[in-house]
């Protein structure tokens, strides 16, 4: 019996369009210095496309035909359990976001305090006085934070648990250059009954590779993070534990997650194997050329954050701005050059490295970002070089 060929996928012309000019622009002829972004294996993406985005779960056994996608679910958290040299984890929250919604409502009640970096020194505005805390009714506190230093200052921070007593205390940041004192204020935390959580959305991928900062052995007691910035996953959110499994898993389903897109927990599998074996090496060179990025625009008079402390043991680099439109200012100019960063103005290695550039290339790139810190240079001028430096690291690396 002859086999019917397979038909040719058509995709609507809009939505062709849309593809093609992204893909060309954004993989073609970008640089991505995006601290919340990195870029996945093609197996890594692959896995997207499989049948278990159709699929639904229940594990009260409503549904039937569940047997892989439970067993999926299970291996996942198996190997994030071996990666994080955890108790328990959770591959099922769909962002970093959904994980700090179930920390928080897992480890607090209704007017508590929380206590969090501030978003003026770049803590996650989610979970801040204007983010999920005011929905769920907790008060939010702030750690007392070094500018110069751009970290919790320990001192202060160990008086104002003492006297604010806060039910949870969240270490972790968006801006983040340094390791945060976990270990420093543990055994406060402990002593006013505060739970420690680590927001690691954004070093996730450090940690898992044994760089930056290891919280579960420093006292926090729940990890948390997104599966996409410094970790090279898909979109999604990761909790590890030692401690609170029940709390957590109660709170997971039914109350803040549903379907859990079953497509995306094989594809963070596959990554979660590539940080297993590949880890250490990416966490390493990550570091090395964020310290080779910052080192080589200090050089061409680009004023950066955390001087004094070696401007960085993390994937990012923080240029220091008088004010908001100045840094927006930048960002317009580097993405008119085809330098694409934020607003922040916060610049990470994390992509770049995965695709093989090192300390070289970060000297490199630093000299286009000078050109158009300081000059008056036409961003578009710019954008020979930067398709030249592109299209020398078009492959992926730690895969």
């Amino acid at each position: 019996m002859k086999r019917r060929a397979r038909p040719r996928m058509k995709i609507p012309p809009t939505l062709r369009r849309i593809i093609r000019s992204h893909e060309k622009w954004r993989l073609e002829n970008c640089l991505n210095l995006l601290a919340s972004e990195n870029y996945s294996s093609p197996t890594v993406r692959s896995m997207l496309s499989l049948d278990f985005a159709n699929r639904y779960t229940s594990h009260e056994g409503f549904y039937m035909g569940t047997r892989y996608t439970d067993e999926l679910q299970h291996e996942t958290e198996e190997l994030a359990k071996e990666v994080f040299h955890a108790k328990y984890a959770d591959v099922r929250p769909i962002s970093g976001h959904s994980c700090d919604m179930i920390a928080l409502t897992a480890l607090a009640n209704h007017g508590d305090k929380v206590m969090v970096v501030g978003p003026s020194f770049g803590g996650y505005p989610g979970i801040s006085q204007d983010g999920y805390p005011r929905l769920y009714g907790l008060q939010v506190t702030e750690f007392p934070f070094n500018k110069e230093a751009w970290n919790i200052d320990a001192g202060k921070a160990a008086v104002a648990i003492e006297q604010e007593r806060p039910r949870v205390v969240i270490f972790g940041a968006s801006l983040i250059l340094f390791p945060h004192p976990v270990e420093k204020l543990a055994d406060t935390c402990r002593k006013v009954g505060a739970n420690i959580v680590f927001d690691g959305a954004h070093v996730l991928g450090l940690i898992a590779g044994g760089q930056f900062q290891d919280p579960l052995r420093e006292g926090a007691e729940v990890l948390i993070g997104s599966t996409h910035k410094s970790f090279f996953g898909p979109q999604g959110g990761l909790i590890v534990s030692n401690d609170h499994a029940d709390a957590l898993r109660e709170v997971v389903l039914p109350a803040l997650v549903d379907n859990a897109h079953w497509n995306r927990i094989a594809a963070m599998y596959v990554a979660l194997s590539e940080m297993k074996r590949f880890g250490r090496q990416y966490a390493q060179q990550v570091v090395r050329n964020s310290k080779a990025l910052a080192i080589a625009l200090d050089e061409h008079g680009v004023k950066l954050v955390g001087k004094e402390h070696g401007f960085t043991e993390s994937h990012q680099v923080i240029v220091d701005i008088a004010a908001p439109e100045e840094g927006a200012r930048l960002a317009r100019r580097l993405e008119e050059a085809n330098i694409i960063a934020d607003a922040g103005i916060r610049i990470g290695t994390s992509e770049e490295t995965r695709r093989g550039m090192r300390e070289s290339q970060m000297g490199e790139i630093a000299e286009l970002i000078a050109r158009l810190w300081g000059g008056n240079e036409d961003p578009k001028k710019i954008r020979k070089d930067v398709s030249r430096i592109r299209r020398e690291f078009m492959s992926i690396r730690f895969a």
